[in-house]
Order: C-alpha cells, then structure tokens, then sequence
C-alpha cells in the first residue's frame, strides 16, 4: 500500500545503486523532481529505461547514474541533440554508456508484458528496418494458430518504476490525466514504484475521459513535489517551459558548462526549487 513520503526518502528507499529504474512521463508530466533527487543522492550503475529519453536522462547520464538506456528515442524535443547522452556514448564521458534501442511500439508492448507478468510482448513491427541487426532482444515468434510470423521483445520489469501526476487522495491513489503514456504500464510493470504529484486531496474529484487512475496499493511510495515534473508541464497546473528546453542545448553542450549548471541548479537545491520554477512559467 503507497505510503506518503518525502521525496528524499522515497529515492532512498527504493532506488538502489544498480536498479533498473523507468523515469516515465511522454511530453508531459515527467519525473525531473524524481530524477534530480536520485542524482543528489548518487545513484551509480543504473539501466535507465524510457520511450523518450529527453533531459532528464542526459543529466542523468551526464553526472555519471547510468550505465546502459534502453529506450526508443532520444533527443532534446524540437531542438537537437542530448550533448551528454552523445558524450557517453562516443567518448565514455564520464563512464561508458551501453545503448539497447528499440521502436515506440515494442516498449510500450514490452511496458504492457511487464505489468501483465507476461516474458515477453509480440507485435507486428520491425519489418525491413536493420534495429534487430544491432538488438539480440529483438526476436521472432510463429504463432500457432496462422503460422504468422511476429517480432517478440522481451517483457520490461523495472525494479523501479518513477511518474509524476496531478495529484493523490490521502488513501494513496493517484490520477493522471492529460497525455499519459506509458507511465500506468510502467508502475504496474515495476518491483517498486516512486510517484510524485502536485498536490494532496481530499478526493480526486471528477476525471477527464482518458484519465488513468492508479489505485494504492499498485504504489511503494508517494511524494507531494508541486512543480515536480517542470521544465515538461503539467496539465492544469502549468505549462511547459520551452525556453528551458532552448536554454539546455547550450548548457550541455560542453562538460564544464553542463557539471556548473548541475551544480548550481540540481546538487545545490532541493525538491522545494520546482515549486518556484513552475509559478514562474505559469
């Protein structure tokens, strides 16, 4: 059953130096809050898993949590490139960075295996593309029934599963709206699981069509983190923040500009910093 927590609490409880640890949250609502924590804390040896790594993960490979991403997409959205993710992987700054990629629809097939206990997902896909030349973890499958012959990945089972939402009632469930991904999947799909919200309730009120609501004992731990997920937005608490997404480009770019940056701005600060940085961009 979800407990709530602070968020430095929640990072030490359930994420361990070498988890498999899936920061989810597609366009919106992602976990930088989450992420920033397990960096003050220094996490080492991580397999990141994400759909779309964007700056979270090159902070994070950036400053030396990771050691493998699994992932099916990665870049600074509407800008370039990850400077720090590249780094790892053509020069081994600040350690080497194993890659194992994958398209959008066999992770969220593989997130939806997970959180069913299945071993593995199929799906139609990977036809004429070279990705299974690269990927041992791309495989086929006949099916028994037509004889088709269907691409088959394995299952995704984080050890930790980390989401931001809108907010939590004081039973410890959980309501997600707005674009939501895979982050349903990916708690369900997880050994243990961090979510942070925006805020505490007295009851979750009335749900927008595709809202997702995550029931509290599917939770490890809870964390209030109003501002959590900025600079990405939060639908109906703030929007996002493009210039920090324009601003990161730069700062990434060079090693010694991305660690002042980090230093400033994550080691030196604390959960309460995304409070203010959401008001601003509101």
């Amino acid at each position: 059953m979800a407990r709530f927590v602070s968020l430095a609490a929640a990072v030490e409880e359930c994420i361990r130096d070498g988890d498999t640890v899936s920061f989810e949250g597609f366009t919106h609502l992602i976990p930088f809050a989450a992420g920033h924590e397990t960096i003050r804390q220094g996490r080492k040896r991580l397999t990141l898993v994400r759909m779309t790594p964007d700056l979270i993960y090159d902070q994070m490979i950036g400053m030396g949590c990771a050691e493998k991403l699994v992932f099916s997409w990665g870049g600074n959205p509407g800008v370039g490139s990850l400077h720090r993710l590249r780094d790892a992987v053509e020069n081994g700054w600040p350690g080497p960075l194993a890659l194992e990629e994958h398209s959008h629809a066999a992770m969220a097939n593989a997130y939806e295996a997970g959180a069913a206990n299945l071993p593995f997902a199929i799906l139609r896909g990977y036809l004429g593309v070279d990705l299974p030349k690269v990927n041992p973890n791309i495989r086929s499958v006949t099916c028994p029934f037509t004889g088709e012959v269907l691409a088959a990945v394995p299952a995704l089972r984080p050890d930790v599963g980390v989401i931001h939402a809108q907010r939590a009632d004081r039973e410890g469930n959980v309501l997600l709206e707005g674009i939501t991904g895979v982050q349903k999947e990916a708690v369900l799909a997880s050994k243990r699981s961090i979510v942070t919200v925006e805020e505490v309730v007295d009851d979750l009120g009335v749900a927008s069509p595709n809202a997702v609501v995550l029931p509290g004992w599917t939770i490890t731990c809870i964390a209030a983190v109003p501002g959590g997920a900025h600079p990405s937005y939060a639908h109906g608490h703030y929007p996002r923040d493009n210039a920090a997404y324009i601003a990161w480009d730069k700062i990434a770019r060079e090693r010694d500009t991305f660690l002042a940056w980090m230093k400033e701005h994550v080691l030196e600060r604390g959960p309460d910093a995304f409070a203010v940085h959401a008001r601003r961009a509101a």
